[in-house]
């Protein structure tokens, strides 16, 4: 699609960082920008007109709304070698209904999505349930008895967890094993732990459900490398679950 109004879902969102919040430790937000705002590329550079209408959203702020007009005009004359993100070229394509490249159309539509979601929700419930997936999952490999990668409690991944396998086994061999019996694909070790751990991702399209699945193709593949573990990985994730009910109900299917 080249038309310039391509670029409009049902609502547009903007990222900020922490300087914009014009916080030090403040998170940063997804703000919703109205399409009356934001409704294609070149309008980026026209929020300046608009100071008045942004102070008066939800989550912002005259200082916040100040940092992110002065960060949009910087942005006009950084020096940062910059590709997707140069608003330049195709702010002047699009002033003839086009875009400097093949535009990935279905990614900005998912992005759209995927933001309307997480408005929908909130941060705080989405923080939420990948914080308790992930419990459940180191529940599950400190009941196999093995290691977690990341020894700092504090800074356990929320998305991601990382087991250790006992020494003299090929972590990357038992991935090749449990995926080819049980079409389950499970991360790599980067760099010098390659061979050494695999990882267990809990994130995007999840569930109690297929979590629990995945956990059970992991600990069947453990089992059948010949690998002893202290217990079931699967039953401790479970009685977690079951014990620590998630915050919201999932909605019934329409």
């Amino acid at each position: 699609s080249s038309s310039p109004g391509f670029l409009q879902p049902a609502r547009l969102a903007m990222a900020t960082t922490r300087r914009t919040c014009h916080a030090e430790r403040a998170p940063p937000k997804i703000i919703a920008i109205p399409l009356g705002l934001l409704s294609d590329s070149p309008s980026i550079y026209r929020l300046r007109n608009h100071r008045e209408a942004l102070v008066e959203l939800d989550r912002l702020g005259e200082q916040s709304v100040d940092n992110l007009l002065e960060a949009i005009e910087a942005s006009k004359t950084a020096t940062l070698p910059k590709a997707y993100w140069a608003w330049d070229e195709i702010v002047e394509m699009n002033k003839g209904g086009y875009w400097p490249s093949t535009p990935n159309t279905n990614l900005l539509y998912g992005l759209s999505e995927a933001l309307d979601m997480i408005l929908e929700q909130g941060l705080e419930i989405v923080f939420a349930r990948h914080q308790r997936w992930g419990e459940a999952v180191r529940r599950a490999v400190r009941a196999w008895g093995l290691p977690i990668q990341c020894a700092d409690a504090g800074a356990y991944s929320p998305v991601l967890t990382g087991v250790v396998t006992p020494v003299g086994v090929d972590a990357d061999a038992l991935r090749k094993l449990i995926h080819e019996r049980f079409d389950l694909s499970l991360g790599t070790g980067l760099g010098k732990l390659k061979g050494r751990m695999f990882r267990i991702g809990h994130l995007g399209d999840c569930n109690d459900l297929t979590l629990v699945a995945a956990l059970a193709g992991a600990e069947m593949g453990l089992k059948l490398a010949g690998i002893t573990i202290a217990g079931s990985g699967v039953q401790a994730a479970m009685d977690f679950f079951a014990s620590h009910p998630q915050r919201e109900p999932l909605k019934a299917v329409a």
